[in-house]
């Protein structure tokens, strides 16, 4: 995981204490076969502890075991569920079970989660076609710097509010 992405973890856990202070209980929802689940996971944990938040993790290996999973927290409901990733059958399966939901990414927010914060992907695609075109007039890849996201973006779905 690297340094933006832990930073973004971070800030997700951030980000749900400010808009729900009175919050104590949060599902970690990630994706087993990513392999940022883990990092993801201990990042959650390590700035949930930090703000008083309990975290839960819940571990899926695929949409199809979302449902059973929400039906889980059904039993105790969290207050909130920062996801590893933007699947969109997960963002319509918290929004069925009410549960506020956040992501990295913004169609997360645009699909009906509560809210998104992660890096501006119009931005990205700005830079990745700077590279193509270095790339296309000769410049070897080896070369060229790594480029980090400078841009981000928050999004709070206010229908979801």
């Amino acid at each position: 995981m690297g340094a933006i992405d832990a930073e973004l973890a971070d800030k997700l856990v951030d980000v749900v204490h400010e808009l729900m202070p009175a919050a104590r209980r949060i599902a970690a929802l990630a994706n087993v076969p990513d392999p940022f689940s883990k990092p993801f996971l201990r990042r959650v944990e390590s700035n949930g502890a930090a703000t008083g938040f309990m975290i839960d993790p819940v571990m899926i290996h695929s949409s199809a075991e979302l449902d059973a999973a929400f039906s889980a927290l059904d039993k105790e409901p969290p207050d909130a569920r920062p996801a590893q990733f933007a699947d969109p059958e997960g963002c319509r399966t918290a929004v069925r079970y009410r549960l506020p939901a956040a992501s990295f990414v913004r169609d997360f927010a645009d699909q009906g989660g509560l809210l998104s914060y992660g890096s501006d992907e119009a931005d990205a695609y700005r830079k990745a076609a700077t590279y193509v075109d270095k790339i296309l007039k000769g410049a070897k890849p080896v070369d060229l710097p790594l480029q980090q996201p400078t841009k981000f973006e928050l999004v709070i779905n206010l229908k979801t509010v």
